[in-house]
């Protein structure tokens, strides 16, 4: 699989099919004969072309005080 200067898998756009609903029983059917690993690898490439590779960050918390007046 060729990647770009960072590392990221290069989307081949010559390869993409737009197709029906139809087509959904036979992906479920191609994905269930793979392995765990397999499955997860496809997984993790998908999440890095979407969100990028350090995209391991955490959440930023954020936190109030707030005083409330004495009654």
């Amino acid at each position: 699989m060729e990647t770009d200067s960072k590392g990221m898998p290069r989307l081949d756009k010559t390869a993409i099919v737009v197709e029906t609903l139809d087509t959904m029983i036979d992906d479920f059917a191609f994905w269930a004969t793979q392995t765990p690993e397999a499955r997860l690898a496809a997984l993790e490439l998908m999440r890095r072309i979407n969100y990028g590779y350090a995209a391991t960050g955490r959440l930023q918390r954020v936190l109030e005080v707030v005083e409330r007046p004495h009654e």
